[in-house]
């Protein structure tokens, strides 16, 4: 599990810096970056942070997280076969939670 490249994954899928992230999650922009390759593992209070700053579930970080090696050798295969229809979804729903967040209701 890599959670670090799912948070930039989504974070680009939404079009913001790791400054523009950072600030909003009240972490430094270092720590950001070493999160995201891998350097500093989240605790779970940072993830919480991160999440709301995206505006998504923490259930899509995590699914988007998952990685092959994450995988029993018998589930691999329809890993390999679900996960990129999956992590397509997860980035669509992510745009439009965070989307709907963003856009003022009249």
């Amino acid at each position: 599990m890599h959670i670090g490249s799912a948070i930039r994954c989504i974070r680009k899928k939404l079009s913001l810096s790791q400054i523009e992230l950072s600030g909003k999650c009240d972490i430094t922009q270092t720590a950001l970056s070493q999160i995201e390759v891998g350097l500093k593992i989240p605790s779970q209070r940072t993830v919480e942070k991160i999440c709301n700053a995206l505006d998504i579930p923490e259930f899509i970080l995590y699914l988007l997280a998952l990685e092959e090696s994450d995988m029993s050798q018998s589930k691999r295969v329809t890993y390999n076969l679900v996960y990129p229809v999956m992590q397509n979804l997860l980035l669509q729903m992510a745009a439009q939670t965070s989307a709907a967040t963003a856009t003022p209701r009249v």
